[in-house]
């Protein structure tokens, strides 16, 4: 059996930067870890390639090479994910998809086409496809009917499946689910409340992997909450330590977490001590009102901003993410949280408006409540929101594109990035020994370089570019790597602070138009209504 597996294209998103990979030569951030993980539980007498369709397209060859294709997907991957299973039935071949959004929304797999839905954990429903391949059927849908698998019984992925030098970070995973129950979230519904972990020497083997491969960089553990349970995790990170030691800090790495992280200092000199460098913490807002709305508790007990500086001091870099939108929110949240990242100078900040995402509690009570606007959700920042809020969508979005261009608004981000890394010099860090010095990088020092030219004197920015670096050099000189890869994300913001405001105001504008046809209709059938009593 000859399988394809093809991972689908994001659209420019936050997240993609494609004009700051381009800098280092980098096609995609991180790696499709589903699919070669996919690749692991599949019989291995099988044969199999992947196409990553952010880093290059199918070739004719490899299309004609496969039995079958296998397709995983998150919802932001829509239209390119529909796009290649008509591709894949267009050339003849049979179609099988997984992933959060299939599982999510799996009838619009079979309207495109798709031959086999292999939702919820592969690690259940793969079997179960295998076990239908054998028997000789064409076609079925495979669920595991509530069951969630034991994650220590899954294998090594097949990371040697990679193209290693199209990305900018690999990725691996060490537990799934979270504890929490933020109303507005779809981990909780894909991976139950319980986290699950890995057992620690299951980890290792899949770094020992990597490290025979040949990876030596940034590692991104996908966990949606890492530190969703506190003890395996200490476990784990006490067995790393010693590994890392003995292969001279191969990796970096960073991950997700809940905000929760601040009150456990044990917990965060584990992490600096195994060479974390960075953690996402999703902290949606600062309106305390809001986030006790929508469930989001843990983020209510403590001082956010006090949780934000507690961290960083301790030397990991903070990322976030925060919504706008939120029921019963009050004029100006988007203002409200710029503020709140200027105050706790937080470089990288993730900002979108909220969707309802399927099956999740928010999806369920705006449905019953007749609030949805539409069943289907995408997870970007060029999207209006898919509900009607508690306040006039026009005036979220407006508030959201100016916060937008705010955060992103290029001297204000690179102030952030150097009050961010000052503070970051502040933490104690382990000694890492004498390391083999590495040849000169012609692709880093041409990206310094270009990061010098554009910052430093091409734009009004080189008033603060130079000043900043040389107090970083004086002060953090062992962060001055990672500073400079930090300002470089402004080459992506430039541009996509720019795509997020022609597409809202474009949608908002469509928006205003079909509501002010709707209400002269709804005006009329009033009057006739009133005519027939």
């Amino acid at each position: 059996m000859n399988v394809l597996l093809l991972y689908p294209r994001f659209p420019k998103s936050f997240w993609s930067f494609e004009k700051t990979l381009a800098l280092l030569d980098r096609k995609a951030m991180l790696p499709p870890l589903g699919l070669v993980t996919v690749a692991a539980i599949l019989p291995q007498e099988w044969e199999y390639k992947l196409v990553d369709r952010n880093v290059r397209v199918c070739t004719e060859a490899e299309w004609a090479w496969a039995d079958l294709v296998i397709m995983s997907a998150m919802i932001v991957q829509k239209e390119d994910l529909l796009s290649q299973i008509l591709e894949a039935k267009h050339r003849g071949k049979q179609v099988a998809v997984g992933g959060p959004f299939p599982t999510a929304l799996p009838n619009e797999m079979t309207s495109a086409g798709a031959d086999y839905l292999i939702l919820d954990e592969g690690e259940i429903t793969l079997p179960l496809f295998v076990a239908a391949m054998a028997r000789g059927d064409r076609t079925g849908i495979f669920r595991s009917d509530g069951e969630k698998p034991d994650v220590t019984n899954t294998p090594i992925p097949r990371f040697d499946l990679l193209e290693f030098e199209a990305y900018a970070e690999m990725s691996v995973q060490f537990s799934r689910g979270c504890p929490f129950q933020c109303e507005f979230c779809d981990i909780i519904v894909l991976y139950g409340r319980k986290p699950r972990t890995k057992d620690p020497s299951q980890l290792l083997a899949e770094l020992d992997c990597l490290y025979k491969l040949g990876w030596r960089r940034s590692i991104f553990m996908v966990d949606d909450n890492f530190i969703g349970n506190k003890r395996n995790v200490k476990l784990f990170l006490k067995s790393l330590l010693p590994w890392m030691v003995e292969h001279n800090y191969p990796f970096s790495f960073a991950t997700e977490a809940s905000v929760d992280l601040a009150q456990d200092q044990e917990l965060m000199d584990l992490m600096v001590a195994c060479n974390f460098g960075a953690v996402f913490l999703g902290i949606e807002t600062p309106d305390e009102e809001s986030l006790t709305f929508t469930q989001k508790y843990q983020n209510t007990r403590n001082s956010l901003s006090e949780a934000v500086n507690r961290i960083t001091r301790s030397g990991l870099r903070v990322m976030a993410g925060f919504i706008i939108g939120f029921d019963g929110e009050k004029v100006g949240a988007g203002a409200r949280i710029v503020k709140f990242v200027e105050q706790t100078a937080i470089p990288t900040a993730l900002f979108s408006m909220l969707q309802a995402l399927p099956d999740t509690a928010l999806w369920h009570r705006l449905e019953k409540e007749g609030r949805l606007r539409n069943k289907s959700a995408n997870i970007n920042q060029t999207t209006l929101m898919n509900f009607v809020p508690t306040r006039p969508l026009e005036d979220i979005a407006r508030e959201y594109v100016q916060a937008f261009c705010d955060l992103y608004e290029p001297e204000r981000f690179l102030e952030r990035t150097y009050r961010h890394f000052r503070l970051l010099g502040e933490a104690t860090y382990p000694k890492k020994g004498k390391a083999a010095k590495k040849p000169l990088n012609w692709k880093v020092l041409r990206a310094f370089l270009i990061i010098c030219w554009r910052q430093g004197v091409l734009r009004q920015t080189r008033w603060q570019f130079w000043p900043n670096l040389w107090s970083m050099y004086q002060h953090n000189p062992g962060g001055v790597s990672s500073y400079l890869a930090v300002c470089a994300q402004i080459e992506h913001f430039l541009e996509y602070r720019q795509i997020v405001r022609d597409e809202i105001e474009a949608q908002v504008a469509d928006f205003l138009e079909a509501e002010a046809r709707i209400k002269p209709e709804a005006e009329v059938m009033e009057v006739l209504g009133s005519l027939k009593k």
